[in-house]
């Protein structure tokens, strides 16, 4: 039996999502910067799909951006939001995913900013009177994300939202893991810049968007052509961006029905858990705390621990994690050592989706347990 439990790295992709592709790559193949027919067809479809994005999360068309995806759109809103606005301060979580942290830890090392770090609680919460005690004595860059992608640690980005307008920061919230999840309206969010990556989302790969307030004007991060209004140099990937659509518009549609039946799936799965003696969870256990897609399982102290995924997978089973790092001997997870997990206990992020069943579940339970008696 294959089992995959690793959705939050990226997802299967929809029978849906790849009828709409195939269907545009045997019928749409002109270059949307081409004006003649064949580009103006091209040029159509992407603004369809622009124009069905925007709609969902309740933004103006000439808001969103087409990008590679969520690495390039968090580079994108945190390279050319701070420079265009000459911003020195910036303040992010070390629970960040790597797309944020690198980006702004290579920002502050040639001279760009300086760069602070909100506090978290060992659920890995955003400590917001802290965050607002940053940010008070300077026009400050704000970048969090909306769901932790180890730990589904929800945090409240209207709060944030909040405390940003009230100290004039620009905010960036990577929503990668919670788009199509729950619904973003940008007319009641307070934030300047949102991404997406299709893959998450049972898309495609390679393909994604950012959201840019049209309270803010920034310089493109790649220069080349005038695509994407001079936003986004580069020929658009015309077969993504309408699976991207697709994947979007699918989710919004089934979102309820699938976060019953996803929040089942992980309720299932922490009740089978409870027949393992000495287990714990990472971040937070509250359902409206955390993304129902997400469970992030500590172990007990075994010999052979760093074997606990290859030996899952040898069984079939698909997941991902680590422990935290010890001290900086190991290379292991920024965010559990940043929430104080034990480096001595094996963790794994168990990760679902609308495919994910009950018997998956069980058989995954079944293999723990002859892994775990090693």
């Amino acid at each position: 039996m294959r089992v995959y439990l690793d959705n939050a790295a990226t997802t299967q992709l929809d029978s849906e999502v790849l009828k709409e592709m195939v269907a545009v790559m045997e019928n749409y193949y002109g270059n949307p910067s081409s004006i003649h027919g064949h580009g103006r067809e091209a040029r159509s479809l992407i603004e369809k799909a622009r124009k069905t994005i925007a709609n969902l999360i309740h933004a103006s068309p000439s808001e969103i951006f087409f990008t590679s995806g969520g690495t390039e759109a968090d580079n994108m809103a945190i390279r050319s939001g701070i420079t265009s606005y000459g911003i020195k301060h910036a303040v992010t979580s070390k629970t960040e995913h790597h797309a944020v942290l690198h980006t702004l830890e290579s920002m502050e090392k040639s001279g760009q900013i300086r760069l602070s770090y909100v506090r978290v609680d060992d659920k890995g919460n955003v400590d917001l009177a802290h965050l607002e005690e940053l940010i008070s004595q300077e026009r400050s860059f704000v970048s969090l994300m909306h769901a932790n992608n180890e730990l589904g640690t929800l945090t409240d980005i209207e709060a944030v939202g909040d405390i940003c307008e009230k100290h004039q920061a620009l905010f960036h919230c990577d929503t990668v893991q919670t788009m199509g999840h729950y619904p973003h309206d940008v007319q009641k969010l307070k934030v300047h810049f949102l991404v997406c990556a299709a893959h998450k989302l049972h898309g495609p790969k390679g393909v994604g968007f950012i959201y840019i307030s049209h309270q803010v004007k920034i310089e493109p991060l790649i220069n080349g052509g005038s695509q994407e209004r001079n936003m986004r140099g580069g020929t658009e990937n015309i077969y993504g961006i309408a699976g991207l659509a697709k994947a979007l518009e699918t989710a919004y549609t089934e979102m309820d029905a699938h976060q019953t039946q996803i929040q089942g799936i992980k309720t299932y799965m922490v009740q089978q858990l409870a027949s393992i003696p000495g287990i714990t969870y990472n971040g937070e256990e509250d359902s409206n705390k955390s993304l129902y897609t997400i469970l992030n399982v500590s172990f007990p102290e075994m010999e052979m621990a760093d074997m606990l995924l290859f030996n899952l997978d040898i069984s079939g089973i698909s997941a991902s994690g680590g422990s935290a790092c010890s001290s900086g001997t190991n290379i292991g997870s920024h965010v559990l050592e940043a929430v104080g997990a034990n480096p001595n206990r094996p963790a794994v992020r168990f990760s679902f989706s609308k495919f994910t069943t009950k018997e998956e579940i069980d058989y995954t339970i079944e293999k723990l347990k002859n892994v775990i008696s090693y």
